[in-house]
């Protein structure tokens, strides 16, 4: 039996050939599915948007494009009543919306798929699908659990998902998860289906799937915004693109204008000389011996064969995308994730144990990109929490020297100019910038000599990141050995050496800063050209 939607796809076989693509550039259609005029957001002083004019047509699949801090998080939170703007209108079917709120959106038929899972561990897939929504499952006053996993194993076939709608998701892999949260979104039948990031933790069978599932929702008339860095997905499921930049609706273009290189030099704006500028301001710096040694790194579900070497004074990055596998080739240097293959030396010795505890003896130091969650323990004392990777330097006979804590302590806390009250306070108590350089100062008082930072200024302002640049400059002149992960590939440009250009769990490239720009290095990383590829709904 075909599924309504292979239904509705054969019914939609009958428009002529490109009929969908032609309706991105012309006006004969229905009221447009969503539609804002002049969208303003500010957070603390910093307009996140900047007056957004944003329309999607009914049965249209929009991407929405542009670099970390774009705004593009910020307009998809409106546009699902996460947030409310600060000025500008919100039409929904031709309908204008007043006060906005997720509720209303659902009402509306507005479903939307987070970036952040936000399913309920402890509850059953077919319990977290129709979350908030069990009201019409009863039977004799009590919700029913079997009605429940009837609706939801509809759904998950609809979708072509083969997970069992009893089971509880916290038994569940992370892509599985995530075809969970896409499916709840499918459940409300939505008029606009907006997924953030939806395939970044997805196999590329999944993947695949999920494009078929959107074609055939076009066919069905369903809007779809869809948020992605995967270049090379958006020739196969989008009729058009809209690039955002600083806050600003830059352009919107078919798909068969959009080419990667177009789209890339649009998200940039011309930007891209920043790694070379940046190079002729800084000293030059003469890197030394092999500090650490990767080959052929591998692990079961993410590395795939990753090799490369770090110098002695010398910063390399790590550039990428959202499940690109840079925080994973971190745990795995480090020795928090098993690997399946591959060898790792430091300084020419390949440890008999990987676990973190030899790692640390061997000199090698983690910067986790949680640090609340990984990096610190929120309610030790700022003191204890500097010499916590140290504690050989202040233990004397079996017993903490408090002399020798208070005086290490406060060597890195001038050297890392930590901001505190007294050394004492929970380093909870401390801003998001100091409590980076509490991580960072404890690898210091380590004597680390290979440093691993993953996402090392998130969540920091503008002058702690400043600081934590200069640090690291100062590590690797006098030695250190750097590897950092970033997102924000500017900032990669701003003080490493070398990059290593990462995409879907493998080094796909490597390019010396000064000989290189932003735009090659998002093209790269971003996947194949944007060609004149249409959708297809066969």
């Amino acid at each position: 039996m075909p599924t309504v939607l292979e239904a509705d796809v054969r019914a939609a076989s009958t428009l002529p050939p490109s009929a969908l693509d032609a309706r991105v550039s012309t006006d004969r259609f229905p009221p447009p599915a969503i539609e804002a005029r002049g969208l303003k957001k500010g957070y603390f002083g910093v307009q996140a948007l900047q007056g957004v004019d944003f329309t999607v047509a009914t049965g249209e699949i929009r991407a929405l494009l542009g670099k970390n801090g774009a705004g593009k998080s910020t307009l998809v939170n409106i546009l699902c009543g996460a947030e409310a703007p600060d000025a500008g209108t919100l039409a929904i079917a031709g309908r204008p919306v007043e006060v906005f709120a997720p509720g209303q959106a659902n009402a509306l038929g507005v479903a939307t798929v987070h970036q952040e899972l936000s399913l309920v561990p402890e509850m059953s897939v077919a319990e977290n699908i129709l979350l908030g929504r069990w009201g019409g499952h009863r039977r004799g006053g009590w919700v029913d659990p079997a009605a429940l996993r009837r609706e939801a194993a509809g759904v998950l076939a609809e979708f072509g998902v083969e997970i069992d709608p009893a089971a509880k998701v916290r038994s569940l892999s992370i892509a599985q998860q995530q075809l969970v949260e896409i499916a709840r979104g499918l459940s409300f039948n939505p008029r606009l289906l907006i997924l953030d990031e939806p395939t970044s933790s997805l196999p590329a069978s999944e993947v695949e799937m999920l494009l078929r599932t959107l074609r055939l929702l076009s066919a069905r008339g369903v809007a779809v915004i869809y948020v992605s860095h995967r270049m090379d997905e958006i020739p196969r499921i989008a009729h058009s693109v809209t690039v955002l930049r600083d806050g600003r609706h830059i352009d919107t273009l078919p798909i068969a204008e959009a080419p990667t290189a177009e789209i890339v030099r649009r998200m940039t704006g011309g930007t891209s000389g920043i790694g070379a500028e940046a190079q002729r301001r800084r000293p030059a710096r003469s890197p030394g011996r092999v500090a650490l040694k990767v080959n052929g790194l591998a692990t079961a579900t993410k590395l795939k064969g990753v090799s490369f070497e770090l110098r002695e004074g010398e910063i390399v990055g790590l550039a990428g995308l959202l499940g690109a596998g840079r925080t994973a080739l971190m745990r795995a240097i480090y020795g928090l994730d098993p690997v399946a293959a591959g060898r790792i030396e430091i300084f020419g010795e390949a440890p008999a144990d990987r676990s973190p505890r030899a790692m640390i003896r061997h000199g090698v130091g983690l910067v986790p990109e949680n640090r609340k969650k990984e990096g610190l323990v929120l309610d030790m004392s700022i003191s204890k929490s500097l010499v916590l990777s140290a504690l050989h330097k202040v233990v004397h006979r079996a017993l903490l020297s408090r002399r020798r804590e208070g005086r290490l302590a406060q060597r890195a806390t001038e050297r890392m100019s930590i901001k505190l009250a007294s050394l004492s306070d929970p380093v909870r108590t401390l801003s998001g910038g100091n409590q980076q350089k509490v991580v960072l100062g404890r690898c210091v008082n380590a004597d680390v000599k290979v440093f691993l930072l993953d996402e090392p200024t998130r969540g920091v302002d503008i002058d702690a990141k400043h600081q934590i640049y200069a640090l690291l400059e100062d590590l690797a002149a006098q030695g250190t050995a750097v590897l950092v992960a970033s997102s924000e590939m500017e900032e990669l440009m701003l003080f490493c050496d070398r990059l290593l250009l990462m995409k879907g769990g493998a080094i796909v490239g490597e390019r010396e800063v000064a000989h290189t720009d932003l735009a090659e290095v998002m093209t790269i990383t971003m996947g194949s050209a944007v060609s004149s590829t249409r959708l297809e709904t066969r």
